[in-house]
């Protein structure tokens, strides 16, 4: 983070994160020690241990640097309304060539495993299939990696489509209006306002990086397919590399269960904010200086995430289309 987007960060906590001096200990030198835990990992051994309220800190106390780490992390989850990215179609002149396909995505959604601690007797609720103790976290971001939804906090052995049907039905939850859709991958139904590939057909993208081209609508729809949703595998992996106390268990081994759920939540909402503020971020060394910010969608909400075949039969016929004009484009040129 460079200075000009910390000095922001530092202003947005204090007014909108209503973060208060503690201890003679200045705004900006919290902040700074917050953020230098989250992504060097570095835990002078009192950060660790909690503090399980996000009251105002400021009446509580004098000088425990978790006192200083927990009211920081309170007032960036302040900044929900203002971090977390509004949807943002994709329209008719999209030049993406990863995007222009998907008319009204509005980005694209999938789980990701991170390691917590809980009591042993918990352990069974948190192994996930790779015999890892974690949490299941739900990501969907928009075009450009930032992130519009993070749902964290289910067991590790939570089933995908379970934690997705919790995301919509919650009060607060994942918002997606008829007409507009997220990319999935297959472990999802396809279902209105959830785009998922076809299976039993080639899918990952670095196949078709071998010279070999689409034969089928189905092919190509899966080829394109996988080129968008990737941007969500790479925020994940964006998102564990620049916050590493993400990927320590051991350095987390204090908190309880509630506070590393906030601690993962709390690194999407930076992760934004540094995609946002920097006009090139030098983590992934691509350009996001064209950027716009998204706005709220009016509409009825999905609630259901049964398949019909009235949207496997619209799936079908983008697929053909797409795959026609794409053929058309290459005989022409």
């Amino acid at each position: 983070m460079d200075r000009r987007a910390f000095r922001k960060l530092c202003d947005m906590i204090s007014t909108h994160g209503k973060l208060r001096e503690l201890s003679n200990v200045g705004i900006d030198e919290m902040v700074a020690s917050f953020l230098n835990i989250l992504a060097h990992d570095e835990n002078d051994g009192v950060v660790g241990r909690q503090l399980d309220s996000c009251s105002d800190s400021s009446s509580s106390g004098s000088y425990s640097g978790v006192m200083h780490f927990n009211a920081v992390l309170c007032a960036v989850l302040r900044l929900h309304d203002i971090l977390c990215k509004k949807p943002e179609p994709i329209r008719e002149n999209c030049s993406d060539e990863n995007w222009k396909w998907f008319k009204n995505c509005l980005g694209a959604l999938d789980r990701a495993y991170i390691q917590v601690t809980v009591p042993v007797e918990d352990w069974p609720r948190y192994r996930t299939r790779s015999n890892e103790i974690a949490t299941t976290v739900l990501g969907v971001c928009s075009h450009d990696m930032q992130f519009i939804y993070v749902l964290a906090g289910w067991e590790g052995s939570a089933a995908d489509y379970r934690v997705l049907r919790n995301a919509i039905s919650r009060k607060n939850g994942l918002k997606v209006p008829k007409g507009y859709y997220y990319l999935c991958n297959a472990y999802y139904n396809n279902c209105e306002g959830f785009l998922a590939p076809y299976r039993g057909q080639q899918y990952n993208s670095n196949y078709w990086r071998q010279d070999r081209q689409p034969t089928t609508p189905q092919e190509f729809f899966n080829m394109k397919h996988s080129s968008a949703r990737n941007v969500i595998e790479r925020a994940f992996d964006l998102l564990k590399g620049r916050w590493r106390i993400l990927g320590s268990r051991i350095s987390r081994s204090s908190y309880s269960i509630e506070i590393q759920v906030r601690i993962i939540l709390a690194c999407s909402l930076l992760h934004n904010h540094i995609i946002r503020e920097m006009p090139v971020d030098s983590q992934v060394s691509i350009p996001f200086s064209n950027i716009s910010e998204g706005q709220e969608l009016e509409g009825d909400h999905i609630t259901d995430l049964e398949s019909s075949d009235a949207w496997n039969e619209w799936r079908d016929n983008l697929a053909r289309e797409t795959f026609d004009h794409w053929r058309a484009s290459r005989h022409e040129s």
